[in-house]
């Protein structure tokens, strides 16, 4: 997306101009509180976050990392949608999976091995208890998606890079009577899936 973009007379780009002067101010502190704040539902706007993590405007993918680093901090999530929220608006954008991915991890030796992973928009995070890493498996393929909570109802989904780097980190255990990988980080368990049982 174009600087330009956000300045065009239209009544969405006027809203995405607003809200990203409302989000420039609130974050110059840190991440803003926005669980706190409660104002009128303005309605949708057309943004939209991949599975992948690319954000898009209007059909036309973010350029500028440095804004979608700032719309990620007044990101929440209310029942099943997604809402860029400022004091004074609330608009809902569309996510297709999860609104954060992970792009990298490493470990640590802190009391124990830590997980530490980062996201596509830079935030880091340790894999704990406020932070519980989990799967899901599609069903129809079969295939695992796993995931962190990022923040509040915020999570991210990992890539499959990262995804390799925690399968190589498990270890078989048993875990109610099933064998399972399972990765630990701070002191907590974290299952990656069940072994398939040989033939």
């Amino acid at each position: 997306m174009q600087q330009d973009e956000l300045h065009k007379e239209d009544p969405q780009a006027a809203r995405t101009k607003s809200l990203a002067e409302h989000a420039r101010k609130a974050s110059d502190k840190g991440l803003p509180p926005v669980h706190l704040w409660n104002p009128e539902f303005c309605g949708d706007i057309d943004i939209r976050i991949a599975r992948n993590g690319d954000w898009y405007y209007r059909g036309s993918i973010f350029t500028r990392l440095s804004m979608v680093k700032l719309f990620s901090t007044i990101l929440r999530k209310d029942d099943d949608d997604y809402y860029l929220v400022t004091p004074v608006e609330k608009v809902r954008i569309q996510v297709d999976d999860a609104p954060f991915t992970i792009v990298s991890m490493e470990t640590a030796e802190e009391n124990g091995l830590r997980i530490k992973m980062e996201t596509n928009t830079g935030e880091r995070l340790c894999v704990d208890k406020e932070h519980p890493l989990w799967v899901e498996t599609d069903d129809d393929s079969g295939e695992p998606s796993p995931y962190v909570r990022v923040r509040d109802r915020l999570h991210a989904l990992v890539s499959r890079s990262v995804f390799y780097q925690l399968v190589e980190l498990a270890e078989p255990k048993d875990v109610d009577g099933r064998p399972c990988l399972v990765v630990e980080s701070a002191g907590q368990a974290f299952q990656l899936g069940e072994i398939p049982l040989e033939e």
